[in-house]
Protein backbone atom coordinates (compact mmCIF):
# COMPACT_ATOMS: atom_id res chain seq x y z
CA UNK A 1 0.00 0.00 0.00
CA UNK A 2 1.38 3.37 -1.03
CA UNK A 3 1.68 6.35 1.31
CA UNK A 4 -1.20 8.15 -0.41
CA UNK A 5 -3.48 5.14 0.04
CA UNK A 6 -2.58 5.02 3.74
CA UNK A 7 -3.48 8.69 4.10
CA UNK A 8 -6.79 8.14 2.32
CA UNK A 9 -7.64 5.19 4.58
CA UNK A 10 -6.97 7.25 7.73
CA UNK A 11 -9.15 10.18 6.66
CA UNK A 12 -12.51 8.54 7.58
CA UNK A 13 -11.26 7.85 11.10
CA UNK A 14 -10.10 11.44 11.50
CA UNK A 15 -13.40 12.80 10.24
CA UNK A 16 -15.33 10.59 12.64
CA UNK A 17 -13.21 11.68 15.61
CA UNK A 18 -13.48 15.36 14.66
CA UNK A 19 -17.27 15.09 14.31
CA UNK A 20 -17.45 13.33 17.69
CA UNK A 21 -15.46 16.14 19.32
CA UNK A 22 -17.66 18.75 17.65
CA UNK A 23 -20.77 16.97 18.90
CA UNK A 24 -19.34 16.75 22.41
CA UNK A 25 -18.57 20.49 22.37
CA UNK A 26 -22.08 21.31 21.19
CA UNK A 27 -23.60 19.11 23.91
CA UNK A 28 -21.30 20.69 26.48
CA UNK A 29 -22.41 24.16 25.40
CA UNK A 30 -26.08 23.13 25.49
CA UNK A 31 -25.95 21.62 29.00
CA UNK A 32 -25.59 24.91 30.95
CA UNK A 33 -28.37 26.48 28.90
CA UNK A 34 -30.78 23.62 29.61
CA UNK A 35 -29.91 23.59 33.31
CA UNK A 36 -30.41 27.34 33.60
CA UNK A 37 -33.70 27.06 31.74
CA UNK A 38 -34.97 24.39 34.15
CA UNK A 39 -33.87 26.50 37.13
CA UNK A 40 -35.58 29.57 35.66
CA UNK A 41 -38.85 27.68 35.20
CA UNK A 42 -38.65 26.27 38.74
CA UNK A 43 -37.92 29.73 40.17
CA UNK A 44 -40.89 31.20 38.35
CA UNK A 45 -43.11 28.37 39.58
CA UNK A 46 -42.20 29.01 43.21
CA UNK A 47 -42.27 32.82 42.97
CA UNK A 48 -45.60 33.06 41.16
CA UNK A 49 -47.74 32.72 44.34
CA UNK A 50 -45.50 35.25 46.09
CA UNK A 51 -46.00 37.69 43.22
CA UNK A 52 -49.76 37.26 43.43
CA UNK A 53 -49.65 37.85 47.20
CA UNK A 54 -47.58 41.03 46.84
CA UNK A 55 -49.87 42.40 44.14
CA UNK A 56 -53.08 41.43 45.96
CA UNK A 57 -51.92 43.06 49.21
CA UNK A 58 -51.86 46.46 47.48
CA UNK A 59 -55.41 46.32 46.06
CA UNK A 60 -58.75 47.52 47.32
CA UNK A 61 -61.58 45.11 48.09
CA UNK A 62 -63.27 45.75 44.77
CA UNK A 63 -60.07 45.38 42.75
CA UNK A 64 -59.11 42.20 44.60
CA UNK A 65 -62.04 40.27 43.10
CA UNK A 66 -62.50 42.10 39.80
CA UNK A 67 -59.02 42.92 38.43
CA UNK A 68 -56.24 40.77 36.97
CA UNK A 69 -54.48 39.01 39.81
CA UNK A 70 -50.89 39.53 38.66
CA UNK A 71 -50.94 43.25 37.97
CA UNK A 72 -51.22 46.35 40.15
CA UNK A 73 -54.22 48.64 40.01
CA UNK A 74 -54.60 51.51 42.48
CA UNK A 75 -52.00 50.76 45.18
CA UNK A 76 -53.19 51.28 48.75
CA UNK A 77 -50.86 49.09 50.75
CA UNK A 78 -50.46 51.58 53.62
CA UNK A 79 -54.21 51.89 54.01
CA UNK A 80 -54.58 48.11 54.00
CA UNK A 81 -51.85 47.73 56.61
CA UNK A 82 -53.47 50.34 58.83
CA UNK A 83 -56.80 48.56 58.60
CA UNK A 84 -55.14 45.21 59.24
CA UNK A 85 -53.44 46.24 62.47
CA UNK A 86 -56.52 48.10 63.75
CA UNK A 87 -58.96 45.25 63.15
CA UNK A 88 -60.58 43.68 66.25
CA UNK A 89 -58.69 45.72 68.82
CA UNK A 90 -55.23 45.27 67.21
CA UNK A 91 -55.44 41.49 67.40
CA UNK A 92 -53.22 40.89 64.36
CA UNK A 93 -50.28 42.61 66.03
CA UNK A 94 -50.77 40.30 68.99
CA UNK A 95 -50.81 37.28 66.69
CA UNK A 96 -47.60 38.45 65.05
CA UNK A 97 -45.88 38.91 68.41
CA UNK A 98 -47.08 35.48 69.50
CA UNK A 99 -45.58 33.89 66.40
CA UNK A 100 -42.30 35.69 66.99
CA UNK A 101 -42.32 34.47 70.60
CA UNK A 102 -43.12 30.87 69.71
CA UNK A 103 -40.67 30.74 66.80
CA UNK A 104 -37.84 32.79 68.29
CA UNK A 105 -37.76 31.22 71.75
CA UNK A 106 -38.57 27.74 70.45
CA UNK A 107 -35.86 27.90 67.78
CA UNK A 108 -33.22 29.28 70.16
CA UNK A 109 -33.87 26.76 72.93
CA UNK A 110 -34.35 23.93 70.46
CA UNK A 111 -31.07 24.72 68.71
CA UNK A 112 -29.21 24.89 72.02
CA UNK A 113 -30.59 21.53 73.15
CA UNK A 114 -29.89 19.94 69.75
CA UNK A 115 -26.32 21.25 69.79
CA UNK A 116 -25.63 19.89 73.27
CA UNK A 117 -27.25 16.52 72.56
CA UNK A 118 -25.61 16.09 69.16
CA UNK A 119 -22.19 17.10 70.48
CA UNK A 120 -22.48 14.67 73.40
CA UNK A 121 -23.52 11.78 71.14
CA UNK A 122 -20.62 12.50 68.79
CA UNK A 123 -17.80 13.15 71.27
CA UNK A 124 -18.47 10.99 74.33
CA UNK A 125 -18.61 7.21 74.36
CA UNK A 126 -21.02 5.63 76.81
CA UNK A 127 -23.21 2.58 77.02
CA UNK A 128 -26.42 2.87 75.01
CA UNK A 129 -25.20 5.74 72.87
CA UNK A 130 -26.09 4.14 69.56
CA UNK A 131 -29.46 2.97 70.90
CA UNK A 132 -30.31 6.52 71.95
CA UNK A 133 -29.23 7.87 68.58
CA UNK A 134 -31.29 5.23 66.76
CA UNK A 135 -34.31 6.20 68.83
CA UNK A 136 -33.81 9.87 67.98
CA UNK A 137 -33.31 9.04 64.32
CA UNK A 138 -36.49 6.98 64.31
CA UNK A 139 -38.47 9.81 65.87
CA UNK A 140 -37.61 11.98 62.86
CA UNK A 141 -39.90 9.74 60.81
CA UNK A 142 -42.87 10.23 63.13
CA UNK A 143 -45.17 13.01 61.81
CA UNK A 144 -45.87 15.81 64.25
CA UNK A 145 -49.63 15.48 63.71
CA UNK A 146 -49.51 11.95 65.14
CA UNK A 147 -48.10 13.31 68.41
CA UNK A 148 -50.43 16.30 68.72
CA UNK A 149 -53.34 14.48 70.37
CA UNK A 150 -51.19 12.59 72.94
CA UNK A 151 -49.46 15.86 73.81
CA UNK A 152 -52.83 17.56 74.25
CA UNK A 153 -53.99 14.85 76.66
CA UNK A 154 -50.72 15.06 78.60
CA UNK A 155 -50.88 18.87 78.84
CA UNK A 156 -54.55 18.73 79.84
CA UNK A 157 -53.62 16.47 82.77
CA UNK A 158 -51.32 19.15 84.20
CA UNK A 159 -53.49 22.12 83.23
CA UNK A 160 -51.15 23.67 80.66
CA UNK A 161 -53.52 23.78 77.69
CA UNK A 162 -54.55 27.19 76.35
CA UNK A 163 -51.27 28.77 77.44
CA UNK A 164 -48.02 29.86 75.85
CA UNK A 165 -46.23 26.82 77.27
CA UNK A 166 -48.57 24.42 75.47
CA UNK A 167 -47.07 25.58 72.16
CA UNK A 168 -43.55 26.43 73.34
CA UNK A 169 -42.63 23.22 75.16
CA UNK A 170 -43.33 20.81 72.26
CA UNK A 171 -41.59 23.19 69.85
CA UNK A 172 -38.19 23.06 71.53
CA UNK A 173 -37.67 19.37 70.73
CA UNK A 174 -35.91 18.82 67.40
CA UNK A 175 -34.87 15.23 66.61
CA UNK A 176 -33.59 16.33 63.20
CA UNK A 177 -31.51 19.02 64.90
CA UNK A 178 -29.89 16.42 67.16
CA UNK A 179 -29.18 14.21 64.17
CA UNK A 180 -27.64 17.02 62.13
CA UNK A 181 -25.61 18.29 65.09
CA UNK A 182 -24.11 14.86 65.72
CA UNK A 183 -23.25 14.24 62.06
CA UNK A 184 -21.69 17.67 61.66
CA UNK A 185 -19.77 17.40 64.93
CA UNK A 186 -18.22 14.12 63.83
CA UNK A 187 -17.11 15.73 60.56
CA UNK A 188 -16.04 19.20 61.76
CA UNK A 189 -14.65 18.78 65.29
CA UNK A 190 -11.26 17.00 65.35
CA UNK A 191 -10.59 14.80 68.36
CA UNK A 192 -7.04 16.14 68.60
CA UNK A 193 -8.33 19.65 69.21
CA UNK A 194 -10.53 18.46 72.07
CA UNK A 195 -7.66 16.51 73.61
CA UNK A 196 -5.45 19.60 73.40
CA UNK A 197 -8.07 21.56 75.31
CA UNK A 198 -8.25 18.90 78.02
CA UNK A 199 -4.46 18.87 78.32
CA UNK A 200 -4.49 22.64 78.80
CA UNK A 201 -6.89 22.18 81.71
CA UNK A 202 -10.09 23.43 80.08
CA UNK A 203 -13.33 21.98 81.40
CA UNK A 204 -15.67 20.01 79.15
CA UNK A 205 -18.21 22.83 79.26
CA UNK A 206 -15.61 25.39 78.16
CA UNK A 207 -14.38 23.14 75.36
CA UNK A 208 -17.94 22.73 74.13
CA UNK A 209 -18.70 26.46 74.41
CA UNK A 210 -15.45 27.83 72.98
CA UNK A 211 -14.41 25.14 70.50
CA UNK A 212 -17.39 22.95 69.69
CA UNK A 213 -20.03 25.62 69.14
CA UNK A 214 -17.77 27.66 66.87
CA UNK A 215 -16.89 24.72 64.65
CA UNK A 216 -20.48 23.50 64.25
CA UNK A 217 -22.03 26.96 63.90
CA UNK A 218 -23.07 26.44 60.22
CA UNK A 219 -25.04 23.36 61.22
CA UNK A 220 -26.63 25.27 64.11
CA UNK A 221 -27.76 28.02 61.74
CA UNK A 222 -29.45 25.34 59.65
CA UNK A 223 -31.10 23.84 62.72
CA UNK A 224 -32.28 27.28 63.85
CA UNK A 225 -33.81 28.08 60.47
CA UNK A 226 -35.56 24.72 60.26
CA UNK A 227 -36.92 25.20 63.75
CA UNK A 228 -37.95 28.81 63.17
CA UNK A 229 -39.77 28.08 59.91
CA UNK A 230 -41.34 24.91 61.26
CA UNK A 231 -42.71 26.61 64.38
CA UNK A 232 -43.83 29.68 62.42
CA UNK A 233 -45.81 27.53 59.98
CA UNK A 234 -47.11 25.18 62.67
CA UNK A 235 -50.88 25.09 62.56
CA UNK A 236 -52.24 21.86 63.98
CA UNK A 237 -50.59 22.05 67.39
CA UNK A 238 -51.91 25.57 68.23
CA UNK A 239 -55.28 24.57 66.80
CA UNK A 240 -55.82 21.83 69.36
CA UNK A 241 -53.97 23.50 72.25
CA UNK A 242 -55.34 27.06 72.20
CA UNK A 243 -58.81 28.51 72.63
CA UNK A 244 -58.04 32.11 73.58
CA UNK A 245 -57.63 34.07 70.34
CA UNK A 246 -55.13 36.43 72.03
CA UNK A 247 -52.72 33.47 72.23
CA UNK A 248 -53.06 32.47 68.57
CA UNK A 249 -50.04 32.54 66.27
CA UNK A 250 -50.50 34.34 63.00
CA UNK A 251 -51.24 31.13 61.06
CA UNK A 252 -54.14 30.15 63.30
CA UNK A 253 -55.36 33.74 63.52
CA UNK A 254 -55.57 34.11 59.74
CA UNK A 255 -57.38 30.77 59.56
CA UNK A 256 -59.94 32.03 62.08
CA UNK A 257 -60.55 35.08 59.88
CA UNK A 258 -60.87 32.92 56.80
CA UNK A 259 -63.46 30.75 58.51
CA UNK A 260 -65.59 33.87 59.10
CA UNK A 261 -65.67 35.01 55.45
CA UNK A 262 -69.25 33.85 54.93
CA UNK A 263 -70.42 36.20 57.70
CA UNK A 264 -67.83 38.98 57.28
CA UNK A 265 -66.67 39.19 53.64
CA UNK A 266 -64.51 42.24 54.40
CA UNK A 267 -62.05 39.93 56.15
CA UNK A 268 -60.95 38.52 52.77
CA UNK A 269 -58.67 41.47 52.02
CA UNK A 270 -57.32 41.50 55.58
CA UNK A 271 -56.52 37.80 55.33
CA UNK A 272 -54.57 38.39 52.12
CA UNK A 273 -52.68 41.37 53.55
CA UNK A 274 -52.01 39.47 56.76
CA UNK A 275 -50.59 36.56 54.77
CA UNK A 276 -48.26 39.00 53.02
CA UNK A 277 -47.09 40.47 56.34
CA UNK A 278 -46.58 37.00 57.83
CA UNK A 279 -44.05 36.12 55.11
CA UNK A 280 -41.85 39.15 55.82
CA UNK A 281 -40.24 37.84 59.07
CA UNK A 282 -39.27 34.59 57.35
CA UNK A 283 -37.60 36.47 54.48
CA UNK A 284 -35.74 38.74 56.92
CA UNK A 285 -34.56 35.74 58.95
CA UNK A 286 -33.20 33.94 55.89
CA UNK A 287 -31.44 37.01 54.53
CA UNK A 288 -29.89 37.93 57.88
CA UNK A 289 -28.53 34.41 58.53
CA UNK A 290 -27.34 33.73 55.01
CA UNK A 291 -23.89 35.19 55.66
CA UNK A 292 -23.24 32.59 58.39
CA UNK A 293 -23.78 29.84 55.85
CA UNK A 294 -21.31 31.51 53.50
CA UNK A 295 -18.80 31.91 56.31
CA UNK A 296 -19.13 28.25 57.23
CA UNK A 297 -18.63 27.13 53.65
CA UNK A 298 -15.59 29.37 53.28
CA UNK A 299 -14.08 27.98 56.48
CA UNK A 300 -14.59 24.43 55.29
CA UNK A 301 -12.92 25.18 51.95
CA UNK A 302 -9.90 26.68 53.72
CA UNK A 303 -9.58 23.63 55.97
CA UNK A 304 -9.85 21.33 53.01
Amino acid sequence: MTGREQMDSSEPGKSRSSSFRAGARSRGAFAPISVNLVLLVATGYFLLPVLWLVVAATKSRADLVSSFGFWFTSPQLLQNLSELFNEQDHVFGQWLLNSLLYSGVGALVGTALAAAAGYSLAVYKFRGREAIFSLILGSVLVPATALALPMFLAFAKVGLTDSYLSVLLPSIISPFGVYLSRIYTQAAVPTELLEAGRVDGASEWRIFRVVGLRLISPALVTVFLFQFVGIWNNFFLPLIMLQNDRLFPVTLGLFSWQSQLSREPQLLLLTVVGSFVSVVPLVITFLSLQRYWKAGLATGSVKG
